[in-house]
């Protein structure tokens, strides 16, 4: 962790929502969720995290209710689904039941690591942006950067940002990234004109904010491949996300 990162001071009376995504998450629930809360109350700041499940096969949920008698349901907030029905929806499932101020959206698979929450938090406080976008690719000199993957998928990766860029304009470095921190009002506003289900959500979010002219600001973040379990991403969501790209070139 960086010396700025590790200086860095909130002062808010706000509450934040964490919607946190997952699917056979068993083993890294538990220190995602410490990570979270220990963060969160070490700058005193009031806090709840979503979690929405997908009939995980592992025992994830098991582990989140225990959790949640250890942390307080307060904090710990299961909210199941009866099975894989995308990403996207599982953020509009998530965001019912948050009460915060602000919404943050992150991966359960510790690729995304809670230090950075608070200086994305201080960010919009001193600058109000509507979001604030992680970003794995603002270059090395910020501290970002991404580290595990081999080089195919770091490929992959900025293939995708590049596409969506050129072809949409979404004037960001991370376009695909999915750590975010949003007003609740703008996250509402947008999921409702979202029609994606898939990985493509974390686009389509983002280019239909620029488009109704909500502000974006960046933070730089250290993107770490997932400790435990297996990646989601395979070929059938490279194609559907490239179909994706079109589709929002073409309606929006």
């Amino acid at each position: 962790m960086s010396s700025a990162a590790a200086a860095t001071t909130v002062s808010t009376s706000s509450k934040y929502s964490v919607i946190l995504p997952t699917y056979n998450e068993r083993r890294n629930l538990p220190v995602i969720l410490y990570l979270l809360c220990t963060t969160f109350e070490a700058h005193s700041i009031d806090y709840e995290i979503v979690i929405v499940d997908d009939n995980s096969p592992d025992g994830t949920q098991d582990v989140a209710r225990k959790l949640a008698g250890v942390w307080g349901d307060d904090r710990i907030v299961l909210r199941p689904r009866p099975g894989k029905l995308g990403l996207g929806t599982a953020y509009v499932h998530g965001l019912e039941s948050c009460t915060g101020d602000f919404v943050i959206i992150m991966d359960a698979d510790f690729s995304h690591h809670p230090r950075h929450i608070p200086e994305m938090i201080r960010l919009q406080t001193t600058t109000g942006a509507d979001i604030v976008q992680g970003t794995r690719y603002s270059g090395p000199s910020t501290g970002a950067g991404v580290y595990g993957w081999n080089l195919k998928r770091k490929l992959v990766s900025r293939g995708a940002n590049l596409l969506a860029s050129f072809v949409l304009g979404p004037r960001t470095t991370d376009v695909t990234g999915s750590f975010r921190l949003y007003k609740r009002p703008v996250i509402h506003t947008l999921m409702r004109q979202c029609t994606s289900k898939g990985y493509v959500f974390q686009m389509e979010i983002l280019v239909r904010a620029r488009a109704a002219g909500y502000s974006i600001t960046e933070c730089p973040i250290v993107f770490v491949d997932r400790v435990y379990g297996e990646s989601k991403l395979g070929g059938d969501e490279i194609v559907g996300y490239a179909k994706g790209v079109w589709n929002l070139f073409v309606g929006i």
